[in-house]
């Protein structure tokens, strides 16, 4: 399974930014919707973490206090794309944002990276002040 991330980019303090992540790789075995999917990001010096997840069939999300209320995860599993629409956005929000992707697993809600295991390769956010 191959994810690439799309959609950062340079923002205000207040602004709104949307992530997409497209699957591709997929079969017949395990397709988009056998994936819980999730979105992390890792600033300079500091541990990679989760901001949103969403189950399989996109009925359960998982959002840490840090995001709850501002970010929406939402994905389309006919397209084989997840989404993360972000508003409010802080400088502290910047950072390099993942999208993850896991197989079967009753821990795609904990936030931990190593629930999953599939990554794209990342896409910049900077909020400036």
């Amino acid at each position: 399974v191959q994810l690439q991330a799309s959609g950062g980019g340079l923002v205000q303090t207040g602004g709104s930014l949307s992530l997409s992540c497209v699957a591709s790789g997929l079969t017949s075995e395990q397709p988009f919707s056998y994936l819980a999917m999730a979105w992390f990001r890792q600033a300079p010096g500091k541990e990679r973490e989760a901001v949103a997840a969403i189950s399989w069939a996109g009925s359960g999300t998982f959002y840490p206090a840090s995001t709850k209320g501002r970010f929406t995860v939402s994905r389309d599993n006919g397209k084989n794309t997840l989404y993360l629409q972000m508003s409010s956005l802080f400088p502290e929000d910047s950072g390099i944002y993942y999208c993850a992707a896991a197989k079967l697993s009753d821990r795609w809600n904990t936030g931990d990276p190593a629930s999953y295991d599939y990554w794209g390769q990342g896409t910049q956010v900077t909020v400036s002040s």
